[in-house]
């Protein structure tokens, strides 16, 4: 049995080629911070073999407005792309899993009956630092919950 639901999500896209890298990863953490469910840069080229990347943003109905308004006040893009795209989603819930390093924040899910774990970065990284560990060893001590 997989826990599982449907759902219908805002896809915008732009093609940005004239804007830094400090700036796209700005542009990121807003849209974050004011909603997106995701956010993400692909490469591409341009008209002219320029190269560039195209943003693509996923957000609830109640956020493309504000989406928008981030995009255009924070990149130079000049037309923003919209669809509405239906999704399949695990069902997801957080736990606080009990690490040799310590309690570590991970999301749970359920894929054919059995639980998997994925390590939520902050908590991960903050448990990593306070016992001056490798991330990637917080991650494996995860990982072997997943066995």
């Amino acid at each position: 049995m997989t826990d599982k639901y449907t759902d219908v999500i805002n896809v915008l896209e732009t093609n940005i080629d004239d804007c830094t890298g400090e700036f796209l990863g700005y542009v990121s953490e807003k849209l974050f911070k004011n909603g997106a469910k995701d956010v993400f840069y692909t490469s591409i080229y341009m008209k002219k073999n320029r190269p560039a990347y195209k943003l693509t943003v996923l957000c609830g109905d109640s956020d493309v407005e504000k989406m928008e308004d981030i995009i255009f006040a924070e990149t130079t893009s000049i037309g923003i792309r919209k669809r509405k795209e239906e999704r399949v989603c695990l069902k997801r819930e957080f736990e606080d899993v009990e690490t040799k390093y310590g309690t570590v924040k991970a999301k749970t899910v359920f894929v054919n009956d059995k639980k998997r774990y994925y390590p939520e970065f902050d908590s991960a990284r903050t448990a990593a630092e306070k016992n001056g560990v490798l991330l990637s060893e917080i991650y494996n001590e995860i990982n072997k919950l997943n066995q």
